[in-house]
């Protein structure tokens, strides 16, 4: 295109003018008209197309809080007029409706925060009031937040405007959650963050091996990154030592959250951080020295595999943790190797502040460690032994101690348990509002491994277990593989979560539900006769609690049902239009089975 002579503002604005008072606005077909001030566009040259000679201010390079400081500190790659904006306001309503070239990207953002909807990738818009004839603009922001990065950066090659504005959301984007698949290089990973300089929170689902160079990749791309999980899928292999996993955490100071599966080949590490607030690692092996130095810690999961040769000390790390993690408030631990040792050397430690202690797959806890941990934490709020060998006795204690705190206590893969202690635990803790008993009651000669053979001889063999359940606070209660169950009576006005998955031995005629609020019910591997029964007996206690029909006293002092308004409300159809009528059923509660 030739460049074209420099017109005045003056000149301009009288010309654009003229223009319209002697044009007679009319519809045409197709698009033969300018778009901007609706002259045919044949041998046209718009005058509302700024002068060149009009500075514009490049588009700022530096990484900005949010979108909508990064748009206003740049300028729409279009120029515009300036010396005369009435007239520009005046024909905003000509510009086509995907002109997104130009926009005036200050006039069309406003300062509200919007979080994304998409689950890839978080961003944080601030943004101006918008102004008649700029939503196109925040339409293309509003569609573009919703894509995952890869449509993302396909819609970035489509125009000019569109790649501007996936810059900027780049750029923005202060979570992102991707998935990294078995064919990609470390230049993919790279690639994406580096586009993302205020990148907060980080989550990486990797299905190939991986080692310390992605850490140093994230390290270098993302120098405000606080929260990072990093998880494996399939048979990739996390192959990062234990000395590369202490350099990373040293070196990010703002770190706060780590979360890591696949940890095999740590051998053995030594965190030191004054801003890690929450560690999470998995898969652990046969550690050689666990090390922690991170005074503010208050959430510690660590999860072991669950192989024989293990050789890690847990008495040792957790003897570590009392002296450098005080502030401890969450400790998830599963091993095979959980012992009366560990968890009296867990209570000599004595955490102040603990409130949530979980010991998973420790066999070899007994009634005796309830007793040392119901004596060193009266404030637990959550108590999970599940795999454990305590019995009912056990659950006395619990229930003796932690009637005031505790709201959530987990004893599944217990043999020892039977349902007269379950029925004593819900009756004794009012503040409970989740219970999981899964695999508790169940039939001693089942084939599942996960059972002990040899049960408790206070349990009651076989078949023919009975539980009745009344609690006024319960929400979630897990009877899974409760196979010996066969007559459940549960009178829970809050229970919205009901698992029955393998309660093979449970009849319709023998399962009462007082649950108005449930909403979720999961009964794989239950009779067929019983899923009937459930939906049956739950949209019966929903309408019972629906149906408060209005009560009228009449003269005589005595009471009436009113009818309904829809009764009064309703007309007269013909007998043609009847059958289409339609009455729309609410879903009460979803079954899966």
């Amino acid at each position: 295109m030739q460049p074209q002579p420099h017109i005045s503002p003056t000149t301009a604005t009288a010309a654009i003018s003229a223009a319209l008072e002697s044009q007679r606005v009319r519809k045409n077909r197709g698009s033969y008209n300018c778009g901007r001030c609706g002259q045919p566009k044949k041998g046209h040259v718009c005058l509302l197309t700024a002068p060149p000679d009009i500075p514009t201010t490049p588009i700022a390079s530096e990484p900005v809080s949010c979108i909508s400081a990064a748009a206003s500190s740049s300028r729409s790659t279009v120029l515009s007029l300036t010396a005369a904006p009435s007239s520009r306001q005046s024909f905003t309503h000509l510009r086509r409706a995907l002109s997104f070239d130009d926009v005036d990207a200050r006039n069309s953002l406003d300062e509200s925060d919007l979080d994304a909807a998409s689950a890839d990738l978080d961003l944080h818009l601030d943004t101006d009031i918008v102004q008649p004839g700029r939503f196109h603009a925040v339409g293309l922001w509003e569609v573009l937040k919703r894509l995952p990065p890869s449509s993302l950066l396909m819609a970035a090659r489509v125009c000019k405007g569109w790649r501007e504005t996936s810059r900027k959301m780049w750029k923005a984007a202060e979570e992102l959650r991707i998935r990294v698949p078995e064919t990609a290089q470390i230049g993919y990973t790279g690639s994406l963050l580096q586009k993302c300089p205020r990148l907060i929170r980080l989550s990486l689902k990797i299905e190939s091996d991986f080692d310390a160079t992605t850490l140093a990749c994230i390290a270098f791309s993302c120098p405000n990154l606080e929260v990072l999980e990093i998880t494996t899928s399939g048979a990739a292999v996390n192959r990062i030592s234990g000395d590369e996993l202490s350099r990373f955490v040293a070196n990010k100071r703002g770190l706060t959250s780590l979360k890591m599966e696949g940890c095999s080949n740590l051998g053995g590490f030594s965190l030191s951080s004054s801003s890690l607030s929450t560690l999470w690692l998995s898969d652990l092996h046969s550690l050689s020295k666990m090390i922690f130095n991170c005074p503010n810690l208050t959430e510690i999961s660590l999860e072991f595999s669950r192989q024989e040769d293990d050789s890690t000390d847990l008495v040792t790390m957790v003897d570590g943790l009392g002296r450098t993690c005080t502030r401890l408030q969450n400790i998830h631990i599963a091993s095979l190797k959980l012992s009366h040792t560990v968890v009296l050397a867990l209570t000599a430690v004595n955490f102040r502040y603990l409130r949530m202690l979980s010991l998973v797959l420790g066999i070899d806890i007994t009634d005796a460690s309830v007793a040392a941990i119901s004596s060193s934490y009266t404030n637990l709020e959550l108590l999970d032994l599940s795999g454990s060998s305590i019995t009912d006795t056990g659950l006395g204690m619990i229930c003796d101690v932690l009637p005031d705190t505790l709201s959530k206590l987990l004893v599944a893969l217990c043999p020892n348990i039977t349902s007269s202690g379950i029925q004593f635990a819900t009756a004794q803790l009012p503040l409970l509002e989740l219970m999981d008993c899964g695999m508790t009651v169940s039939d001693p000669n089942s084939d599942n491994p996960t059972i002990v053979e040899n049960p408790s001889p206070h349990k009651t063999p076989g078949y023919n277990q009975k539980m009745f359940i009344k609690h006024k606070r319960l929400k979630k209660l897990s009877l899974w593989g409760c196979s010996s169950l066969d007559a459940l009576f549960l009178n829970c006005p809050e229970l919205m979560d009901l698992n029955l998955n393998l309660c093979s031995n449970l009849h319709p005629e023998s399962l009462v539900l007082q649950c108005p609020k449930l909403q979720l019910v999961y009964a794989s591997g239950c009779q067929d006769l019983l899923t009937g029964a459930i939906r049956k007996q739950v949209s019966e206690n929903f309408a019972a609690g629906e149906n408060h029909m209005p009560r009228k006293r009449l003269a005589d002092a005595s009471k009436r049902i009113q009818a309904l308004p829809s009764l009064y409300e309703e007309t007269r159809e013909d007998d043609n239009y009847a059958g289409k009528r339609r009455k729309l059923e609410k879903e009460v509660c979803t079954i899966i089975h």
